[in-house]
């Protein structure tokens, strides 16, 4: 019975009105016969005049509701744990699947007494799967449904990127082998990347082991060498030369070039490597020792001032193998200045730095901040392979510039000329690099240091691949499997006015495209239709450094047939190894020292759907 009713009287069941015992007032029980007589008018007259006893109601009410004993087949119900293949228990699954995927956590995880309790008072009709049900029947199900998913989604590409790289546990005696592909996707007009496999690589790193296994991948995946653009590698000589042995177009990675060229130039001048070697051993001083960081911290917080909540930032050590690190460990320092200056004063130090070696090593992050930006750019997702040329043109400029403030670092910035120059000398004439950069209406042919003899032999070379391209689309046309589209009328696209937005940078390293820009001569005359489209897209205005050249394309397709083929080709290769790198930080986090004892099958499983899955979810 409510508990409303305590306010209420009824002289006999039958009664169509009910009396308030506060009011006295009579109000109707709804309906017309016992059956159909309910509380709702007895309850909002006591809402309605009543308020105090409304409450005491409401409060009552809740207390009866949780006194309320269960029936029997209620707490029957609750006891019977849901059947495997029941929709409910099947969707938990696949979300503890991608739980242990995407989280980088062990399959032992639902063996963990703390996940099975949590597990349980979320949901306790669910049954946890076993290990070895996750990791032999669930995963391998998940694997093979994303790898078809990603199978279709190459199908109908013609042209397809790739990069590799090998990498080797420090935890067990495991190696990788992987392969990313790269396309422009045709529905979000963006560069897109995916992991293709990544596979157990057995035997020593020569030629003939790396070749056979990339052609091996390849073939598990039905990609004919036909269709592979390029691949972007590393630059050792055993990874060039099993790409020349598969005869496939292949690109050094332009970052671990660029390392190369930093390196060469830090290393020329003995009075910046002697900054760096002494900036090194302040920062692992500190490193190593918790009462010197404590010292250091407290010098810190009293320079902020009192009542400053920002915690003290921590200096950063440098890595050999990447140079950027050297740059902002040179940047920490610069910012600690005084604080490190205030320490040397009263503790000992391994090494100090002189009141010239500050003002050396504040040049010399002058110097690196753009090769620090341009590092920066190319290693993002929507990099390509038409970055390259542009960015060499840029830092070639900008270190030839002589400026009052280069006292004391002209020979590292000479060694940087000349290793640019040097480790850069034949990408204009590299037909990948070349096309790539016409084909980016960003840059056009306006980034072309070589002058009118590299212009000339860059539109050389697209003339090439347009030819090739209108050919191809003739015999497929021929073969009835549909040809080139006629183009709309040109007011129907949209297209780049001379009007753009302007460019606009604070870095000294892209306030340099805009000068280039305005650099550039008319492009060739020609009567074929592939010329003919190449010279109205070459005299067009460039685009903005910040928009899409992906997007350009899509919008003026139907105006540049063959250009826009030939674009989606050439633009879908990363300038940089970057992806399969940043994949095997993948692959360190899940064989750890916790999972030592992985399977290469398993872990490729699990590098495959961490990168992938979240595309197809």
């Amino acid at each position: 019975m409510s508990a409303v009713w305590k306010y209420f009287t009824v002289e006999t069941p039958q009664s169509k009105t009910a009396t308030c015992n506060v009011c006295k007032a009579v109000v109707p029980r709804g309906g017309t016969s016992v059956a159909t007589f309910n509380t709702t008018n007895v309850i909002k007259h006591l809402k309605k005049h009543h308020s105090r006893e409304h409450e005491d109601f409401l409060t009552r009410g809740e207390k009866e509701e949780k006194s309320r004993q269960e029936s029997l087949l209620e707490s029957f119900k609750k006891q019977i744990k849901l059947p495997a293949d029941n929709v409910k228990a099947k969707g938990i699954t696949e979300k503890l699947l991608n739980f242990i995927v995407l989280d980088d956590q062990p399959l032992s995880v639902v063996e963990n007494e703390g996940f099975r309790s949590l597990i349980e008072h979320l949901q306790p009709r669910y049954s946890l799967p076993s290990r070895r049900y996750l990791s032999e029947t669930a995963l391998p199900e998940l694997y093979n449904r994303v790898s078809t998913q990603l199978a279709d989604k190459l199908k109908g590409v013609p042209a397809l990127s790739f990069t590799t790289d090998i990498w080797t546990s420090d935890v067990c005696p495991m190696s990788l082998i992987s392969l990313t592909v790269h396309r422009v996707d045709s529905d979000t007009h963006s560069l897109c990347s995916a992991v293709l496999q990544v596979k157990k690589y057995r035997g020593s790193h020569n030629r003939t082991t790396i070749a056979a296994s990339i052609t091996e991948m390849l073939n598990n995946w039905e990609i004919h060498l036909k269709k592979v653009h390029v691949i972007l590698r590393d630059n050792a000589s055993n990874m060039k030369a099993a790409m020349e042995d598969m005869a496939v177009p292949s690109l050094g990675c332009f970052a671990h070039t660029l390392q190369l060229v930093v390196h060469e130039g830090l290393m020329s001048q003995r009075s910046v490597s002697d900054s760096l070697a002494n900036s090194r051993k302040i920062v692992a001083h500190f490193k190593h020792s918790q009462l010197a960081q404590s010292r250091l911290e407290d010098l810190q917080r009293e320079m902020q001032g009192a009542g400053t909540t920002t915690t003290p930032a921590r200096l950063v050590q440098d890595v050999q193998t990447r140079w950027n690190s050297s740059f902002y460990m040179i940047k920490s320092l610069l910012t600690e200045k005084r604080p490190l200056c205030a320490y040397a004063a009263d503790h000992n130090l391994p090494a100090t730095l002189s009141a010239n070696e500050w003002g050396l090593l504040e040049k010399t992050v002058t110097v690196l901040e753009p090769f620090e930006e341009l590092t920066r750019k190319i290693s993002s997702a929507t990099s390509t392979a038409a970055d390259v040329i542009p960015a060499v043109t840029v830092l070639k400029r900008l270190l030839a510039e002589e400026n009052s403030t280069d006292s004391g670092i002209k020979t590292m910035k000479s060694t940087l000329l000349q290793a640019v120059s040097r480790r850069f000398s034949s990408i204009e004439s590299e037909s990948l690099y070349a096309v790539a950069t016409l084909l980016d209406a960003r840059y056009k042919d306006r980034f072309f240091s070589g002058g009118e003899t590299a212009r000339r032999m860059a539109k050389d070379l697209l003339k090439q691949e347009l030819d090739k391209m209108e050919q191809a689309q003739l015999k497929a046309s021929a073969e009835g499997q549909g040809g080139t589209k006629e183009a709309e009328p040109a007011e129907k696209v949209v297209r780049m006015e001379a009007g753009s937005p302007p460019r606009t940078s604070k870095s000294s390293f892209s306030s340099l495209y805009n000068r280039i820009l305005e650099e550039h001569d008319e492009p060739a005359q020609g009567t074929q239709a592939a010329v003919i489209q190449m010279q109205m897209y070459l005299k067009e205005p460039t685009m903005s450094e910040q928009d899409s050249p992906f997007q350009y394309w899509a919008n003026n397709h139907a105006r540049f047939p063959l250009l826009a083929a030939v674009a989606v080709k050439f633009l879908s290769a990363p300038s940089t190894s970057v992806e399969s790198e940043r994949l095997f930080s993948t692959a360190s986090n899940i064989v750890d020292e916790k999972r030592n004892r992985l399977t290469a099958e398993r872990a490729e499983m699990l590098i495959f759907l961490k990168k992938n899955l979240p595309m197809f979810k």
